[in-house]
């Protein structure tokens, strides 16, 4: 009988300190079952948002899109605009190059964002696609060019925000430039994309198609039927599984950093932590959450405050 209540004891107190490092884990995890994600933020559209370095240097990041490539195909020249920051017109942006190395010796993933919200790109035929896909090889990563906008910065790879133009020869684009991930350099071309949470997206739908995607930070504002309210949430939460079921590596809850930030879709940050992530952690392919803007995350300190849950 002793020996029995020994065993029993015995027991018992493998299964309390098993108890104990489950809680343990849990905390650790910032107190949120599920994914550990990143947060993915855009910069280069408004001045008052610090420089590349400071924005890395703060380590609220793992993922930051430089944007924009806002010119491209139709027979343009491609060309950046980054708002203020520096002229690539007169070769103002090279001295980048240190920022963009300095994000990157931190772990930080660098990508260029090509497109935005205007009307001055396309791509009409695979051609088009083809000489996009060469020159921003050259220009922005792995190959060799005298007119790097950025400077010799090897960029970690592309972000595809395609709001307008022609959409059928994005996923030739995206196949052209994974093809470079066995050439010249043993650095793998990352591609992401924006899509809006529509499923499936109008633009970009179709690349995505491809499975080549690394990273899709689909944004879940200024598209009311598919955000998160709390009369809404159904209609999220099924717009996200749609977009985690996807053929890519990692999707992302794509929000305003504020208010103002989008015509509607935020989410205050009390909110996301104890309403939104507690459920889509749970998915396979959540990867984080992505942000718009840099310029917005300093007005709020949004990223600040979800950082420890994402």
């Amino acid at each position: 009988m002793a020996r029995k209540l020994q065993l029993i004891t015995s027991l018992l107190s493998l299964l309390l300190l098993l108890a104990l490092v489950g809680a343990s884990h849990g905390r650790h995890r910032g107190g949120l079952r599920g994914h550990k994600g990143g947060i993915a933020i855009y910069w280069g559209q408004r001045v008052p948002e610090t420089t590349l370095e400071e924005t890395c240097r703060t380590k609220l990041y793992s993922y930051v899109n430089i944007a924009f490539l806002y010119k491209f195909g139709n027979g343009a020249t491609p060309e950046i605009n980054l708002s203020g920051h520096c002229n690539p017109l007169i070769d103002g942006c090279k001295g980048l190059s240190t920022e963009i190395e300095y994000c990157q010796s931190l772990g930080i993933k660098v990508l260029l964002s090509i497109g935005g919200g205007t009307s001055t790109y396309t791509l009409t035929s695979k051609h088009e696609a083809r000489e996009l896909a060469t020159y921003l090889w050259n220009n922005f990563l792995g190959g060799h060019s005298s007119s790097r906008p950025l400077g010799s910065a090897v960029l970690d790879g592309i972000d595809f925000d395609i709001e307008g133009g022609a959409t059928e020869y994005y996923p030739d684009l995206a196949r052209y430039l994974s093809e470079y991930d066995t050439k010249g350099t043993n650095k793998k071309v990352h591609l992401s994309a924006a899509p809006q949470c529509p499923y499936p997206d109008a633009r970009i739908g179709a690349a995505l198609e491809t499975g080549l995607f690394d990273y899709v930070w689909v944004q879940f504002y200024n598209n009311p039927g598919c955000e998160y309210t709390a009369a809404n949430a159904d209609n999220f939460f099924k717009a996200w599984n749609e977009w985690a079921s996807i053929k890519a590596g990692k999707v992302f809850l794509g929000l305003p950093a504020a208010p103002g930030a989008a015509n509607n879709g935020y989410v205050k940050p009390k909110v996301l932590k104890s309403k939104v992530l507690p459920v889509i952690k749970e998915s396979k392919k959540y990867g984080g959450v992505m942000l718009w803007s840099r310029y917005w995350d300093v007005e709020t300190g949004y990223s600040a405050a979800i950082k420890d849950s994402v």
